[in-house]
């Protein structure tokens, strides 16, 4: 009669030991049902579940396994497992699974324990959990460590909803961000990225700094931060700040676009996604002249976004149309996935502002990027703790594959 054994192995890491102990399990004729093994800190576990035949060969596997680990320095444990139970776990198979992506400055007990609690509260059970951030120096200093720590999650949450209030909770509370999405094939297949301009691939919302130089600052800033916090519609805002533009001279465009600041991480990911052969696109609703300088820099293939009027080198203060606004933003979308031959599941969209919500929503990968609380709470994921690079860990990018 077969037997099904799950051994267990371990012990310091060294070369070799798992073709010695699978060379061992194979003169007993054995089959292996299931594999695993992970390193950490040169300390070995190794885990193999078999189907060990009702032969003399097979009768002494176990033994052997016993003495090969006895002579390689390992510990090694044996468990029974019924038929029935390995049944059991074959029709798991065809559960949904999902990913939990944990984003933080520094790993914590207290950040693990709060997120594998509450998978377990909604019914999910942890397959694998491995580290995707590199390894940092203990003396790196706070606002530059970059840790992420990514779950493979088996099950149906009981309740969805619940589940991504939760995690956004605990994000908040201990200012990490927590990524719940559906472990699919198009999570591993997406090829296009679009992303807002201001505030999201650089620090500024330059129409403010226009306004600064035009005199009207305060009152510009005021219309924006309404208007990206969705208290304001989008386009009649972009017309009232433009209005108050008007009569500036344009040679003041050239030294706000040499001040302007890219975002921390954008460079790391563009120069990425490049790598992956994705095409990359600005949709703004900020202004063409400086989005194509980040295009010239980034090395970004579309850029869509707001004509500047002028006549006789000062600014109308009129908007020139159509205007990219939160339906243009979605609309180009559509328009790039078809162009690229695309389905949108295989799409990123990344802003900060309610005129984002629209394109992040029909995304595969909506990412809210340090986003305001209405717009963070309504994105499907949400980075605000690391930077644009982040956007990686969301694909099971390792820093370790990486080429910069």
């Amino acid at each position: 009669m077969r037997e099904i054994v799950l051994i267990n192995i371990t012990g310091v890491d060294r070369p070799g030991l798992t073709a010695a102990i699978t060379g061992v399990l194979a003169q007993g004729g054995v089959n292996i049902l299931d594999i695993g093994q992970a390193v950490i800190h040169d300390t070995l576990s190794f885990g193999i579940l078999v189907e060990i035949p009702d032969t003399e060969q097979g009768n002494s596997v176990l033994k052997d396994i016993l003495f090969k680990g006895y002579e390689l320095e390992q510990q090694v444990r044996f468990t029974p497992v019924s038929e029935e139970d390995y049944q059991l776990w074959v029709g798991n198979q065809g559960k949904k699974r999902h990913i939990v992506t944990l984003l933080t400055r520094k790993v914590t007990a207290e950040q693990l324990q709060r997120v594998s609690s509450i998978t377990a509260k909604y019914g999910l059970n942890i397959d694998h959990i491995d580290r995707l951030s590199g390894r940092m120096p203990l003396d790196t200093p706070a606002d530059k460590g970059k840790g992420c720590i990514e779950f493979s999650v088996r099950g149906e949450a009981a309740d969805p909803q619940a589940l991504r209030a939760e995690f956004l909770s605990v994000s908040q509370e201990l200012n990490v961000d927590i990524a719940f999405q559906e472990d699919s094939l198009f999570r591993r297949n997406r090829r296009l990225a679009v992303f807002d301009m201001d505030s999201t691939l650089i620090e500024a919302e330059v129409i403010d700094e226009l306004a600064k130089i035009a005199g009207v600052g305060d009152q510009v800033s005021a219309i924006t931060e309404r208007a990206m916090a969705g208290e304001l519609d989008f386009r009649a805002s972009f017309k009232e700040r433009l209005a108050l533009l008007q009569g500036l001279d344009i040679s003041v465009l050239e030294s706000i676009g040499a001040s302007l600041r890219l975002t921390e991480g954008a460079e790391t990911l563009f120069a990425e996604l490049k790598r992956l052969g994705y095409k990359t696109a600005i949709l703004s609703g900020g202004f063409s002249y400086f989005a194509k300088q980040l295009q010239a820099k980034l090395g970004i293939d579309y850029v869509f976004a707001n004509e500047l009027a002028v006549v006789d080198g000062k600014v109308t203060g009129v908007a020139v149309e159509p205007i990219v606004d939160a339906q243009r933003k979605a609309d180009l979308l559509r328009e790039l996935a078809h162009k690229e031959g695309l389905r949108l599941e295989q799409t990123i969209a990344v802003g900060d502002g309610a005129n984002d919500l629209p394109m992040l929503a029909i995304a595969g990968l909506g990412v809210a990027f340090r986003a305001k609380p209405l717009v963070k709470q309504s994105a499907k994921q949400a980075i605000s703790t690391l930077g644009l690079d982040g956007v990686l860990y969301l694909l099971g990018f390792r820093d370790r594959d990486g080429q910069l």
